[in-house]
């Protein structure tokens, strides 16, 4: 698979599991399993983004996109913004 095709599928599966994130919070009921799945998701969420923005870093910089790695849950969760 291309690097732009792996980008985008990066992207696509983004999308996916923002929309179920949305609807989670929208949810009035929540349920316990809801809550977890909720943090669940915005873990790998930030993974996912954290991988995307590793690829474009690497091409940005002369590197082979295929060498950035999902990083752990501890890592990215730990980030100082």
């Amino acid at each position: 698979m291309e690097n732009h095709e792996q980008d985008l599928a990066a992207v696509s599966h983004i999308q996916k599991l923002a929309a179920e994130e949305h609807k989670l919070f929208e949810s009035k009921t929540r349920t316990d399993a809801d809550t977890k799945r909720l943090k669940h998701l915005q873990v790998q969420l930030d993974q996912c983004w954290d991988l995307l923005r590793q690829r474009r870093a690497a091409r940005e910089t002369g590197h082979d996109p295929k060498d950035a790695q999902l990083r752990p849950q501890n890592v990215v969760e730990n980030y100082k913004g």
